[in-house]
């Protein structure tokens, strides 16, 4: 069992059954970086020195894409909420308490809006905390080498990554692009000052500290 700074995946029924899920239903480039957000975000959690439950750390982390896949994705949704919505079926079907199951819906809700789920229940801040680690590179030099480096062998991440990632990203919202409605701050201040140039997602991967 990998384990990371005293970090690795809870040995429970509902987070081994979830692995196999997500095993069985994502590709293997989402499946290894969403086990890389989890490692990401809890370590993330010990160094903020916060208190969370791990299981549902898992469970947002292992479904934070999965609305990116055919099999769960709606023809009018953000891919956000169909994930949001898959972990909240699943959890409920495993009788996981309300209350717990809507920290994990946010937590996939809320992982591609950045600047606000910081600011909330650890659960939902460190699903984005993850992501903005393996994605984007944001915090990578609040990782030392060797436990990046652990992560990274345990759940491989491949040469072309950022290229991956961006186009699986790509191929699950093509079929709907109404609902990549954006920033309506950054609309406002485009419409209103000639030279504001916009930040751009793919950009940030691109330039990010990561290798691939």
């Amino acid at each position: 069992m990998t384990n990371v700074h005293g970090v690795s995946v809870p040995d429970s029924k509902l987070c081994r059954t979830i692995t196999e899920f997500i095993r069985d239903t994502e590709t293997e480039l989402l499946f290894n970086h969403s086990s890389r957000v989890y490692f990401f975000g809890a370590i993330a959690g010990q160094q903020r020195g916060l208190t969370f439950n791990p299981e549902l750390l898992y469970a947002a982390t292992m479904f934070h894409d999965i609305g990116l896949m055919p099999s769960h994705s709606s023809q009018n949704l953000r891919f956000e909420v169909d994930g949001a919505n898959t972990a909240r079926e699943f959890l409920e079907s495993h009788n996981v308490d309300p209350s717990d199951v809507e920290k994990v819906w946010t937590g996939i809700a809320l992982h591609t809006t950045p600047g606000v789920p910081e600011f909330m229940h650890p659960v939902i801040a460190l699903t984005t905390a993850g992501v903005e680690m393996d994605v984007l590179g944001l915090t990578y030099g609040q990782y030392d080498d060797a436990t990046r480096e652990a992560v990274v062998a345990a759940f491989p991440r491949p040469p072309a990554f950022k290229e991956d990632i961006s186009q699986a990203f790509y191929d699950g919202i093509k079929h709907k692009p109404q609902t990549t409605f954006g920033n309506v701050k950054a609309d406002v201040i485009a419409d209103k000052e000639l030279h504001f140039h916009r930040g751009n997602f793919c950009a940030v991967i691109r330039g990010s500290h990561w290798r691939g």
